[in-house]
């Protein structure tokens, strides 16, 4: 299977925090599964901690790629396609974070490990 991760679910999975669902764990940690994280999610960690509404993610924020790679996952570019899809998205959902993983997790064909059960709305496959 081809995972994107949410960010959050990203945080959780570093942190080991008991957060992350059972089966996304199992999911992350099974080696078949190739695991995805977006540029959209360091811009998110990167916003959001400089923002001081997200404090403890300074080693990620400081060193995403590292950490990413650290982890063995596939970093994600965002592509013009990905940013015409999430532009045209209908929905009434309006956090450009979210619109980009589920623009990507759409024209990748992945499937998206997060909590937000607001995802099935933009037609991804939900993992949690």
């Amino acid at each position: 299977m081809r995972l994107l991760l949410d960010t959050h679910a990203l945080i959780w999975w570093l942190a080991g925090d008991a957060q992350l669902s059972t089966r996304a764990r199992r999911a992350i940690e099974d080696e078949s599964n190739e695991i995805f994280v977006s540029a959209a999610s360091a811009w998110e960690v990167s916003t959001k901690h400089r923002l001081g509404t997200l404090p403890g993610a300074g080693p990620l924020a400081v060193d995403f790629a590292r950490e990413v790679r650290a982890q063995g996952f596939t970093p994600l570019p965002i592509s013009l396609a990905h940013g015409q899809v999430a532009g045209g998205l209908v929905t009434d959902h309006r956090d450009p974070f979210d619109r980009m993983l589920a623009a990507q997790a759409r024209e990748e064909k992945l499937a998206l490990v997060s909590i937000e059960e607001r995802f099935e709305q933009f037609g991804v496959v939900r993992v949690w």
